[in-house]
């Protein structure tokens, strides 16, 4: 099972991405395989010299009755320390984003893939849509052909 954020291509350059894992409670595991998680809104912040995800949706487990979680709570995410001091660099000199670009499990384990992303201004949005139109055309192009 996949979670993907297909908006922050859309909306960010991706300049590095890293696999990190995140701190979870059981509930939160049970709804995430059930499929009731969304990573569209979050971002990740620097805080204390760790990294939490805020604004990620993971909606109650149906069977979880007074165990449940909050549904947006802010998670923390294992990276090792050089990774974050890494990280927190790029996003204090250069002035780029924390954005999650998408969930899977591996290893049973949930993981995350992190982007460190710079923002994309209205003319570089046009300019992706431009080239997502061009490769749709040449696509039908190719089909017919056939």
């Amino acid at each position: 099972m996949e979670i993907l954020n297909r908006k922050a291509k859309f909306d960010y350059f991706v300049e590095e991405a890293f696999e990190v894992g995140i701190v979870l409670s059981g509930t939160e595991i049970k709804a995430i395989r059930n499929g009731n998680c969304n990573i569209k809104d979050c971002y990740g912040i620097i805080k204390n010299g760790e990294i939490f995800l805020l604004n990620m949706y993971i909606g109650e487990y149906k069977e979880g009755n007074i165990f449940n979680h909050d549904t947006t709570r802010s998670r923390k995410l294992l990276l090792h320390r050089k990774e974050i001091q890494k990280i927190s660099k790029m996003v204090e000199l250069n002035g780029l984003t924390l954005v999650p670009l998408k969930g899977y499990f591996k290893d049973n384990k949930f993981k995350i893939l992190l982007g460190v992303c710079r923002g994309k201004k209205n003319i570089d949005k046009r300019e992706t849509i431009k080239e997502r139109d061009i490769r749709r055309e040449t696509l039908k192009k190719l089909k017919n052909f056939k």
